[in-house]
């Protein structure tokens, strides 16, 4: 998996040609852009029947003026998309999932390479990790600063790591004075990490945690990932 490969965006299908009732579901899927629609919203927005929303679907499909897409919160429910847009991250999940699941091969890959070079490098910010990992070549799946960054807040708490402000003395002497770093905790640097609360809560890699409310979109309770957490 690459996250840094670009697609290039389809050409917008031209929509004179279809039918009326194909016409008016395209113009509706188009009119909700990169955040796509769930077929029960689609058939109270265009007063038609199922039996008509199934067809009409389908001939879109066939011709692809839409796609189908998986909604992280809403795996059950069918969302559709005009085939010119790519899916927002509230629908996708971010760059952490794939097809609409938890890619915890890539996150473990990434923290316990993150650990090796903190431990390389005894201290380092979350920009010198990322620099050693483009400088190395350490994968061959590529990863933004944004995702390096992500990684290593949720290896603080996880106690993975820990974070802390630049002295500008000794260890720190080439990092500004008070910006945050990473090291490992104290005491052997070769010892397994340890094992926080939070370590296998998936909160703790989640890229939309700051937007996450007990009623927002995004939430504790509609969280599929999270409901199966507490489950286990």
């Amino acid at each position: 998996m690459s996250l840094l490969n670009k697609r290039k965006k389809p050409e917008p299908k031209q929509a004179g040609g279809l039918p009326e009732l194909d016409r008016k579901v395209l113009e509706v899927i188009k009119s909700k852009k990169e955040m796509a629609i769930w077929t029960r919203d689609l058939k109270t927005e265009t007063n038609l029947t199922d039996a008509v929303i199934n067809k009409c679907i389908k001939n879109l499909l066939n011709s692809s003026h839409i796609k189908e897409v998986v909604h992280v919160q809403q795996k059950g429910r069918k969302h559709y998309i005009a085939a010119e847009f790519e899916p927002s991250k509230e629908i996708t999940g971010g760059s952490w999932y794939v097809n609409g699941d938890l890619d915890t091969t890539f996150i473990d890959e990434l923290k316990n390479l993150c650990l090796k070079i903190i431990r390389k490098l005894k201290v380092a910010t979350a920009d010198g990790v990322y620099d050693f990992f483009k400088a190395n070549r350490l994968t061959n799946t590529e990863c933004t600063s944004q995702q390096v960054s992500e990684i290593l807040r949720s290896m603080v708490l996880d106690n993975m790591i820990i974070d802390v402000k630049s002295t500008g003395l000794g260890e720190y002497h080439s990092i500004p004075v008070g910006q945050v770093c990473y090291r490992c905790p104290p005491g052997d640097l070769n010892k397994g990490p340890k094992t926080g609360a939070l370590v296998s809560i998936p909160c703790g890699i989640c890229p939309r945690i700051r937007e996450c409310t007990p009623d927002g979109l995004i939430s504790p309770t509609t969280c599929v990932y999270y409901t199966k957490w507490l489950d286990f």
